[in-house]
């Protein structure tokens, strides 16, 4: 008899991470006979199939609880899973070390998925040795990028197997065909997006600064989408700089490709990532990518650079040279988005969602 397979993911917010999840649950749970999904956000079902049994709390009040608070109650309402049935086996997309804790002590087989490079969460010596020991109690960990596999073996002591995130190339297109609102005013100027939540992660300021750098020298405007708790402090620096005719930040949606379909270039400021799911769909509707070469996925996706242009983390100067750079050699980029776009198919989304599956099944 095949175990129960519980997906646990406390809080989901609506990132890239989330995306993920809901491709990767769904694909699963049309597969697998028992598919269960521990969550405490609730306010997401409709993003998953029927066939999913979500086990949540009953009352809405708990989804406005802190992350940690999120995590330590889906810990609550998997023992109680546990308890009740042993016949099963989790796989762990958030708060994977509490997670394995858990299921070690009832001795429960657990797989988790890591989605974003050592360098956002072990920080320190005692966080480091922390994560070494308990990733080694996983049944199996598993990563989405090559180098970030090589991170893990080398400061974790975890041979970790990736799996890309799954581009659905076909889902973005026909989403990128809806109605949506006009963001960009002027075609004759550059138009330029960035696309993730406001948080020193994705180091929207440095994408600022570039531009504050640039505001005599190229005819752009500039539009980022997001939301998080850097927005003041990301507009204060607009108005401070007399940026406000270049740059407007707007919220984050639901559907950000018809949004992202208008754009000429695309830029990606983060310190550190996973497999940034924005640059993936950033190709899928042609456009061209500038990325800071953080840790981990953009170099592996823009092919060390051949399928884009890369810039030091944190280095705004740099960046605005290859926003120059673009602005100038339009047909150099071009080839080098063509290169970009005749590689991507590494990332299907059939070939990955079976990996998926294969790696499940082994422990089911």
């Amino acid at each position: 008899m095949k175990k129960k397979l519980i997906i646990f993911m406390p809080s989901i917010e609506g990132g890239g991470v989330e995306k993920n999840l809901f491709l990767v649950s769904n694909h699963l749970s049309k597969q697998l006979s028992k598919v269960a999904l521990i969550t405490i956000s609730k306010k997401y079902k409709k993003k998953f199939n029927n066939s999913i049994e979500f086990i949540s709390p009953t009352a809405d009040y708990w989804d406005h609880l802190s992350r940690r608070s999120k995590y330590f109650l889906s810990l609550f309402l998997l023992i109680k899973e546990i308890i009740k049935n042993r016949n099963l086996t989790v796989f762990a997309f958030q708060a994977n070390i509490y997670c394995i804790l858990v299921c070690k002590l009832f001795s429960i087989k657990v797989i988790t998925r890591s989605n974003s490079a050592p360098a956002g969460w072990s920080k320190n010596i005692i966080k480091k040795l922390i994560f070494r020991f308990f990733l080694n109690l996983a049944d199996k960990v598993m990563v989405n990028s090559l180098q970030f596999k090589k991170d893990l073996k080398r400061e974790f002591h975890v041979d970790a197997t990736c799996i890309y995130n799954p581009l659905n190339h076909d889902d973005i297109i026909k989403k990128s065909k809806e109605k949506s609102k006009k963001i960009f005013k002027n075609n004759k100027k550059l138009k330029i997006l960035n696309i993730g939540r406001l948080t020193e992660q994705k180091d929207q300021l440095i994408f600022l600064k570039a531009l504050n750098l640039l505001k005599k020298n190229i005819n752009f405007q500039a539009v980022i989408i997001g939301r998080g708790k850097l927005h003041d402090k990301l507009l204060k620096y607009i108005y401070k700089n007399e940026l406000n005719h270049f740059v407007k930040i707007i919220d984050f949606v639901e559907n950000p490709f018809p949004l992202l379909k208008q754009t000429d270039l695309f830029i990606l400021s983060s310190r550190y990532e996973g497999l940034p799911n924005v640059l993936l769909e950033a190709l899928s509707l042609k456009k061209f990518i500038i990325s800071s070469n953080c840790p981990t996925g953009p170099k592996e996706i823009l092919l060390n650079g051949k399928g884009g242009l890369l810039f030091k983390v944190g280095d705004y100067k740099q960046l605005a040279k290859r926003i120059f750079y673009y602005q100038n050699n339009k047909g150099k980029c071009n080839k080098l988005l063509k290169f970009s776009i005749q590689n991507i198919k590494r990332f299907d989304y059939k070939k990955n969602m079976q990996k998926y599956l294969s790696l499940v099944e082994k422990f089911i």
